[in-house]
């Protein structure tokens, strides 16, 4: 049976798989499971949720589980959800839920689930809350039931928090900023505007189904164009929830999450900021990622696809920086989870400090070539494990040499195995990935 809990909460089509009912369960069962582990106090709850027109339903029903259960509830609206990690800690909050669906389209929608800290629930955790759902435990009444409150000044004190990272003044820098219609669009301008930088927003006006509608950091073709006619010196896009940040450099080329890595790491490395000269990526990263680590003499630390894994290698470590191609960028010393509007001031402070454009800064890594190829399996764990295949394997990585690279990765929600091939050229790729994934159809 597979985990309620994805690597980024739990998530579904909204109103069908995710509906009040079990948005009402879950948070109802999670301020009990908190309960229990410490009952010496009356538990407090943040909650807040991107713009799609479902959030309103579903915050009302986390809202009135929560509150069921005992918990006192901050509401603190649409924000980010970095910005509700971040609340949760500088409050002192118990439990932080934030309804997104990331990149996700508008009909879908999720829920995340943040301790005490900000940081994500353990798996252990999020296993229990799983298995009590059924629960009808007895309830609170009278004075005991949960209390609600807005929070007004949530975005004031978030954007002085993001402002906090940045050291150098962003005048003279123009920016485009693609807020997806999302999270991002009520913060992201104001947050660089107050770092100095001249702002053009786009896709700011969410109405609660424009979300990632052909926009954000999924889609940037429309900021790179809006790029080069601003004459602006960047684009940054954001998804839905702002946890993420690609970016368009000057010429209206794209900068993807393992290119910002690279600049951030050569930044950090630069300001005695990176612990042990590492850095951590998922194994999903581009190879050009680790030959431009290596070439700067800095290490870099793989992990299974998710920035949760990255987060859980950057506390185990200690290091500083980690993130995904995907831009989730995490920086611990100032965020639990990625955060999309951090990741762009870093970078426009580095720009700024070097005098150098991204161009000139992102020319550090050079992408490798990559082919991905999606297999459908009868058994995805026999197929990756297969003789055949680990000697298939094994001579293309042979024929690549320390210029390529092969990744058979299974699929964690379908009978598939991924096959991903890194080459000097894309028809290398292209075809060693073509050649791989014939062999992985044909284990049966």
């Amino acid at each position: 049976m597979s985990r309620l809990f994805g690597t980024d909460g739990v998530r579904g089509l909204a109103n069908a798989d995710l509906g009040p009912e079990l948005a009402m369960s879950l948070a109802a069962t999670a301020a009990r499971v908190l309960y229990e582990r410490d009952d010496s106090r009356r538990r407090v709850a943040l909650v807040g949720r991107d713009p799609r027109v479902s959030g309103e339903m579903l915050d009302a029903a986390v809202t009135a589980g929560l509150t069921s259960a005992g918990a006192d509830v901050v509401r603190v609206g649409v924000m980010p959800t970095p910005a509700v990690a971040q609340l949760v800690a500088d409050t002192g909050a118990d439990l932080g839920v934030m309804i997104s669906a990331s990149h996700n389209p508008m009909p879908d929608n999720g829920i995340k689930l943040f301790a005490a800290g900000g940081h994500k629930l353990a798996d252990a955790i999020e296993d229990e809350i799983a298995a009590r759902l059924d629960e009808n435990p007895e309830r609170p009444t009278g004075e005991h039931v949960g209390r609600v409150r807005e929070m007004p000044e949530a975005l004031d004190r978030y954007v002085t928090h993001l402002l906090g990272a940045v050291r150098t003044s962003l005048d003279g820098l123009r920016v485009v900023v693609d807020c997806a219609h999302g999270a991002a669009a009520g913060v992201a301008p104001e947050a660089y505007r107050r770092a100095g930088a001249e702002v053009i927003p786009l896709h700011a006006e969410p109405d609660g189904v424009n979300i990632n509608d052909g926009v954000g950091s999924t889609r940037p073709e429309l900021l790179q164009r809006a790029v080069v006619e601003h004459a602006a010196d960047l684009g940054v896009a954001h998804d839905g929830d702002a946890d993420r940040c690609m970016a368009v450099d000057a010429t209206g080329e794209l900068v993807d999450g393992d290119r910002i890595l690279a600049v951030l790491a050569l930044a950090m490395r630069d300001s005695g900021e990176l612990t042990e000269d590492t850095v951590v990526a998922t194994v999903m990263s581009n190879l050009g990622l680790h030959l431009a680590m290596r070439e700067h003499g800095l290490k870099l630390r793989t992990t299974a696809v998710g920035d949760r894994y990255v987060l859980e290698e950057l506390r185990s470590g200690g290091f500083a920086l980690g993130g995904e191609q995907s831009g989730h960028i995490v920086f611990p010393e100032y965020a639990t989870t990625g955060d999309g509007l951090l990741t762009a001031l870093r970078l426009m402070d580095r720009m700024v400090r070097t005098g150098s454009s991204l161009a000139e800064l992102a020319s550090v890594m050079t992408r490798m070539p990559q082919s991905l190829v999606n297999v459908s399996v009868a058994d995805k764990t026999a197929a990756v494990n297969a003789p055949a295949v680990a000697e298939a394997v094994a001579n293309a990585e042979a024929e690549l040499g320390e210029q390529g690279r092969v990744l058979l990765r299974p699929s964690g929600t379908e009978q598939l195995v991924r096959v991903m091939v890194e080459a000097p050229t894309a028809d290398r790729a292209r075809i060693t990935a073509e050649q791989l994934a014939e062999i992985v159809g044909s284990i049966r």
